[in-house]
């Protein structure tokens, strides 16, 4: 089998210079930067929690409980909030939400999941200004606001948004 030659992009250094950009290189600097953030506080904190969660049987059951009252109001929600058991089955899973929400391990494992989300985010963000300030970063915000079709709640008043 063929071994395929090192790809390199041209691009214009600052001074009109033309250079290449090194894929092996590249690769490289973002397997150490993988690295440096699996080798992390944040990430330390979250694979412990993660694990915490997993073996947790007070979340385990809550879990349970919790796919069966949503697999209800799934049923229910098929017919709109005008099915006769709509909001006791929503009230059920937000309960049930709350409950596993309320558990310590829980809770310690979301504000760890959302300390590496907004790390990820952060060095997203400077590689892509360092690219070009207009280049748009994902992230996994919850206020970004949104329409009717969107999902969110546009405050339009017709009652059937988020």
């Amino acid at each position: 089998m063929p071994v395929a030659e090192p790809w390199t992009a041209p691009s214009v250094q600052e001074d009109g210079v033309r250079s290449s950009l090194d894929m092996a290189s590249l690769l490289l600097s973002a397997y150490e930067l993988g690295d440096w953030i699996n080798q992390s506080a944040e990430v330390t904190d979250y694979l412990y929690w993660k694990s915490v969660v997993s073996q947790d049987q007070e979340v385990k059951d809550l879990q349970i409980h919790f796919a069966k009252a949503k697999e209800l109001f799934e049923e229910c929600q098929r017919f709109g909030r005008f099915h006769p058991n709509y909001h006791e089955a929503k009230d059920k899973v937000k309960l049930i939400e709350k409950q596993l929400m309320d558990l310590e391990c829980v809770s310690k494992f979301k504000e760890s999941e959302q300390a590496v989300d907004d790390m990820l985010y952060e060095v997203s963000r400077m590689i892509a200004e360092s690219v070009s300030d207009n280049i748009k970063v994902p992230s996994n915000e919850r206020n970004q606001g949104g329409g009717c079709g969107s999902g969110g709640s546009c405050g339009c008043g017709s009652g059937g948004c988020g």
